[in-house]
């Protein structure tokens, strides 16, 4: 249960990963990941400063998932479907006063490049037109039917990995920076984008995947309450109900794709762009010096 009341899936992964390994191997206040905390109570939004002490905030989502959020708060955000503007415009408006807020488009170009790849030539036209008249949702629903659905949670978890390497490199420049932390990561649910950037952490920490394994399922139990508004979502963009959920074969899986193609997962960080030294200061952020 979420020690926040208004903030979904909000926990600590240093004092998760502890409990489970029963060592404390790492830091604890430093990286929090969670659901969207823009609905927050004002008790909350205190609190996430004042008791929780975090001072930056890692937002994951895309363009549209932050016009949408706009929407359904009505906040006075002056958008325009068929051009939406940049990511920090449309986040803007719910951010926590007193906290530095990086909005990495996790599923950025090169990702979604590699999914328009897959359609046909007929689909790529209908997805085209649908943007073009600013039917942005329907435009997502044709990916979502005609490859997102087929290549299910885990496969668009390997893709993530394997387009989104400007994302992974600019999430890992956040936690180097010791001036950063603690830092909370967030996307929508706080389940698949932030599943998988807490899951490259845990496996250059050389975390025990077991552990790592336990942190990712605890979000199926943290989502229940919304899990009807969750689907709504989800097949609003011609996602199967299974998308709501969490996968237990992503971890293993994952770990093993970046082991088979990349040697390790410093070859996959260098491949990124995350050097030694970056992965060092993470290491030196994040674990208890022995």
């Amino acid at each position: 249960m979420s020690p926040l009341p208004t903030v979904l899936n909000f926990r600590d992964v240093g004092e998760t990963i502890n409990e489970q390994v029963k060592s404390k191997i790492m830091q604890t206040g430093k990286l929090y990941r969670s659901a969207r905390p823009d609905d927050a109570s004002t008790e909350d939004r205190q609190r996430i400063v004042s008791e929780y002490k975090i001072k930056s905030i890692i937002d994951l989502r895309t363009k549209t998932e932050h016009m949408e959020n706009a929407d359904k708060r009505k906040a006075s955000v002056a958008k325009s479907e068929a051009v939406p503007q940049s990511n920090d415009a449309v986040a803007e408006a719910v951010q926590i006063p007193g906290v530095t807020y990086h909005n990495i488009n996790f599923n950025g170009n090169a990702y979604s490049k590699m999914l328009i790849s897959q359609l046909s030539w007929g689909n790529t036209f209908k997805l085209i037109g649908r943007m073009a008249v600013g039917h942005r949702t329907e435009g997502i629903r044709v990916l979502g039917e005609n490859v997102m659905t087929a290549r299910g949670l885990v496969g668009l978890a390997i893709d993530t990995a394997d387009a989104s390497i400007k994302e992974v490199l600019q999430f890992f420049t956040v936690l180097a920076d010791a001036n950063q932390l603690p830092v909370l990561v967030h996307c929508t649910q706080g389940k698949d984008r932030t599943g998988l950037t807490v899951l490259f952490t845990l496996m250059l920490l050389h975390i025990e995947l077991g552990a790592a394994q336990y942190d990712y399922m605890l979000t199926q139990g943290e989502l229940v309450s919304e899990r009807a508004e969750r689907l709504k979502e989800i097949n609003s963009i011609g996602l199967p109900d299974s998308f709501a959920d969490c996968d237990p074969d992503l971890v293993k899986t994952v770990s093993e794709h970046i082991r088979a193609r990349y040697g390790s997962i410093e070859g996959y960080l260098d491949h990124a762009g995350v050097d030694k030294d970056m992965r060092e200061r993470v290491k030196h952020n994040l674990l208890v010096e022995s």
